[in-house]
């Protein structure tokens, strides 16, 4: 269902935390919105919205609905997306839900699948799609045999995590970069998964291979003191790198039989990620068409995770030993 063209679109958020204010930051300066306001029921995320952002707070979302919104954005607690995406989109009210797109796989279906009666616009906020190294990778590869994809995004544990572990948190962006890069499903998984500090897995090294063949790994974990994001990517004619914090992407290409190859550095560009992400929501709700990432891809992506975190047992805990140095095994746990 599009909106007229030439009206400035009314947009609100819901959900005021650090997430929640970088969309009101991003959407009230985005040319042809009107940015009515942000809901969140704590007074201190309000307080903090309008000192941040300078827009109308509300305490409920039948607030921000008596305002009038043509659009919204989702980035509540994860447990919260269901009955609000339901919410919204009972009001015609199009929707960007926030990473992952619910709590489980049939409540994202729930929502995919009432989106699609409302005929309103549902996008998933899988940002990393939007940064530009990424972007930079997937050109480089198009059109290449892609052989395997390694992605290592680690970093020290974040205080306001609480109900997740680092597959949910961390590992659901590159599932979803996997499948993106390769076009293909995932349809065998091989994960690991400890808990070091945290009471949910905080260590996590999983394997996949994809329909097409390509086979894919990647490295997470809350125990690195600090943020490390990068991609490789190997294929039939060329090795690629990129490092998504420092925006730097790298391809070898060329490859001789006496070990020689050329190399160059690809150009980047430098888009804010969110700010690219919320304008291509905002172009599908303007012109009807399909939206970057899909409800679909969404609740895709959101499977593989769970399935990874599928096991008649918790992540073992890794426990220090006395006497001598030791390398600690990670159990190995395997989705059927």
């Amino acid at each position: 269902m599009a909106t007229e063209t030439g009206q400035a679109l009314r947009v609100g958020v819901v959900g005021a935390g650090i997430m929640g204010s970088n969309h009101g930051r991003v959407l009230a300066g985005l040319p042809g919105v009107t940015m009515v306001g942000i809901v969140d029921p704590l007074q201190a995320h309000r307080d903090r919205a309008v000192e941040y952002i300078g827009c109308p707070v509300f305490d409920t979302l039948e607030g921000l609905f008596a305002a009038g919104v043509d659009a919204v954005t989702i980035a509540a607690p994860t447990h919260l997306h269901h009955e609000i995406a339901l919410t919204c989109i009972a009001n015609g009210i199009h929707i960007l839900v926030e990473k992952p797109i619910a709590s489980s796989v049939q409540e994202g279906r729930e929502i995919v699948e009432a989106a699609a009666r409302a005929n309103v616009t549902l996008m998933v906020g899988h940002v990393e799609r939007f940064n530009p190294a990424v972007a930079a990778i997937k050109a480089a590869i198009a059109d290449e045999d892609i052989l395997s994809i390694g992605i290592t995004r680690v970093g020290p544990f974040p205080p306001r995590m609480s109900n997740v572990g680092v597959v949910i948190d961390l590992a659901v962006h590159d599932i979803d970069l996997i499948r993106w890069f390769t076009d293909s499903d995932i349809v065998e998984v091989q994960p690991q998964l400890a808990s070091a500090i945290a009471e949910r897995e905080d260590i996590a090294l999983l394997q996949f291979r994809t329909a097409s063949g390509v086979l894919a790994h990647i490295n997470t974990n809350w125990l690195t003191p600090f943020k490390a994001r990068s991609v490789t990517v190997a294929t039939r004619g060329k090795y690629v790198t990129g490092d998504l914090l420092t925006r730097q992407v790298t391809e070898c290409f060329g490859f001789k039989p006496d070990g020689s190859y050329s190399m160059r550095h690809l150009p980047v560009g430098h888009d804010e990620p969110l700010r690219a992400e919320l304008i291509a929501f905002l172009s599908a709700v303007r012109t009807g068409g399909v939206p970057a990432v899909t409800g679909a891809e969404g609740v895709a992506s959101l499977e593989i995770a769970i399935r990874c975190l599928e096991s008649p047992t918790q992540p073992a805990p890794l426990k220090a030993r006395a006497a001598k140095p030791s390398v600690v095994g990670v159990p190995r746990r395997v989705a059927g």
